[in-house]
């Protein structure tokens, strides 16, 4: 099996042949209107790049003022990003790395089982222009050839649309790990680290700034836990498929949540299956660093070990409180109407949810 960035390579070579096609026919279209109506002397056939409008151009997409290294770079991080973006889809049940077209988008969780393992081809939904764009990359990235037959879905989605975004790994099923899976799901074994190393680098190259001691799924965690939810609002204009239920400045707890499957019981599964273990893991976790500075062999190593502890506590004062509103949110038992639409629906939670304002208008 290919790695990806042989499939990427290769798909940005057939991106330029698109373009270049694309741009010889404008050409010749304006040519012919030109003979036809006699403007030789007017007007010129003649279509700059820029002007060739597709979102595989970088020309179009960025505009023509960037060098062609910074187009190029802006335009492998971004894909890259949207490949991530199309993971976290898979992960929630939106999209089946082994079918193409939306998968679920119904409300409530409602069904999702049934929906999601129907062997009929999705029906009934039109893909928006976000949807498609984002599946045409992973469709160039992967490598039909070595990809599983429908029955033997090779990635599974999460049981409850609750999707945990940490800066370092609490949980099994945390974004950054899940999407490791991914990955190793539609490329292989084989090329694993390779591929993680991709990923890392190409994010490196617009979205983030990497770091010398990062490992490459660090430098992923990072782009997850920093910048992802960014990206996601900007690509949704406000309007996010995927809600980031936040702690607070500190990030002591961050998850995402898919808007159609959640439910009345989603905040209670939040708080039972992640919040409340998190709660444990920051208490033992403080226990072993006050143990550390108790038995540090110099004052430097205490000093080290009293900044990390400090660092943790304000987590737990901050993730505490964040339980205590859940609690009360989930007693509510909050129901979403769709036909509302995301402004509405998204200010029922107060300051649960991250960038309040950014998408209803009003603060928490």
């Amino acid at each position: 099996m290919d790695s990806l960035a042989e499939r990427y390579a290769q798909w940005q070579a057939q991106n330029r042949a698109t373009i270049t096609e694309m741009q010889s026919l404008e050409q010749e279209n304006n040519r012919l209107f030109i003979d036809a109506y006699g403007l030789q002397g007017e007007l010129t056939p003649d279509v700059p790049l820029e002007q060739i409008t597709l979102t595989v151009n970088p020309k179009y997409r960025y505009g023509g003022k960037l060098s062609e290294a910074a187009l190029e770079n802006r335009f492998q991080s971004d894909t890259l990003a949207e490949l991530i973006s199309y993971a976290i889809g898979c992960m929630m049940g939106r999209y089946r790395l082994d079918k193409a077209g939306l998968i679920y988008a119904h409300a409530g969780n409602k069904d999702f089982n049934t929906i999601y393992d129907s062997q009929a081809e999705p029906v009934g939904w039109v893909s928006d222009s976000v949807t498609q764009q984002i599946e045409a990359t992973n469709d160039g990235l992967r490598d039909k050839a070595a990809s599983p037959s429908d029955a033997e879905n090779p990635f599974l989605p999460d049981n409850d649309g609750i999707i945990p975004l940490t800066d370092q790994e609490w949980f099994a099923d945390d974004a950054t790990l899940r999407f490791a899976e991914f990955v190793r799901a539609a490329w292989g074994e084989e090329n694993q680290q390779q591929n993680l190393d991709f990923i890392a680098e190409s994010l490196g190259l617009y979205a983030i700034k990497l770091k010398n001691s990062e490992t490459s799924l660090d430098a992923i965690r990072r782009y997850l836990s920093t910048q992802f939810y960014k990206d996601h609002l900007k690509t949704y204009k406000k309007r996010p498929i995927y809600w980031l239920f936040s702690s607070g400045k500190q990030k002591a707890f961050e998850c995402l949540v898919y808007l159609h499957r959640y439910n009345e019981s989603t905040l209670s599964r939040m708080r039972t299956e992640y919040v409340t273990p998190l709660l444990g893991k920051y208490e033992s976790s403080a226990m072993v660093l006050q143990k550390q500075i108790e038995e540090a062999s110099s004052t430097a190593e205490a000093n080290r070990h009293k900044k990390s502890l400090t660092a943790l506590e304000k987590k737990q004062t901050e993730l505490s409180e964040f339980d205590d509103k859940l609690k009360h949110a989930a007693d509510m038992r909050i129901s979403l109407d769709l036909d509302d639409g995301v402004k509405v629906n998204y200010g029922k939670f107060g300051d649960l949810l991250a960038d309040v304002k950014a998408v209803t208008g009003k603060k928490a």
